[in-house]
């Protein structure tokens, strides 16, 4: 079949197991109610960053109740048509790594590690518009968008040369996220909820890290 992979199949319903194989900035819902009880849908949640992705775990019981998780992973898909996509052009990815920045600065202050991808996840999220430049030696962040980056390098034990350009001060958002997510126990998975108005949110289990996933684009991307 080909068409709109978020619509499903209708006509095939219901599944045991339903894998996308695009990224999706939210659960799409005609695929939940094509899951049969007992199954378990598996899809990469994304925003437009392609920096941080998420794996989407959805379980509907025996009795028809959905149990759902957003588990940091390290590699996600692609999004799907109609997904808009940051990326750093290779001017901006030089800026980041040569240019001397608006400040710089020694800080104490230790960037998370990448193994650290629940925090990552959630700076996707509450600090939206960020793109990594993993090639680059140091931690290099940027903000395609406004212009905006930041890169760190270690200098010594527990001492860092952090530069800043652009609007944006990215090293406060990394460490604003790292501490709210850190007094939320540092979780690595998070609950998805589902609500009945069809807003969807991540949270932790005592709700202290909560934010919306976006909705669905216009043109949605297209099942092989």
């Amino acid at each position: 079949m080909t068409g709109d992979g978020t619509a499903g199949w209708p006509d095939g319903a219901p599944f045991d197991r339903i894998f996308v194989s695009f990224a999706v900035p939210r659960i799409p819902s005609a695929l939940v109610d094509q899951l049969a009880p007992g199954g378990r849908a598996l899809m990469t949640l994304g925003t437009s960053s392609p920096s941080w992705p998420g794996l989407a775990v959805i379980t509907k019981t025996a009795t028809g109740e959905l149990v759902a998780e957003l588990r940091a992973v390290e590699f996600g898909h692609r999004g799907g048509m109609g997904f808009d996509r940051l990326f750093q052009s290779a001017d901006f990815r030089e800026r980041i790594t040569t240019h001397g920045g608006r400040w710089t600065q020694h800080s104490r202050l230790v960037p998370p590690a990448d193994t650290e991808r629940g925090m990552w996840l959630a700076l996707d999220y509450l600090h939206p518009g960020l793109v990594r430049h993993f090639g680059a030696e140091d931690l290099a962040i940027g903000a395609p968008e406004c212009g905006s980056w930041m890169r760190a390098r270690p200098v010594g034990h527990r001492r860092w040369e952090v530069t800043v350009d652009g609007p944006r001060d990215i090293w406060e958002e990394i460490h604003d996220v790292a501490g709210r997510w850190r007094a939320a126990g540092s979780p690595h998975t998070y609950l998805l909820q589902m609500e009945a108005d069809g807003a969807q949110l991540a949270t932790t289990s005592c709700a202290t890290l909560t934010w919306p996933l976006p909705d669905l684009p216009r043109t949605s991307g297209v099942a092989q």
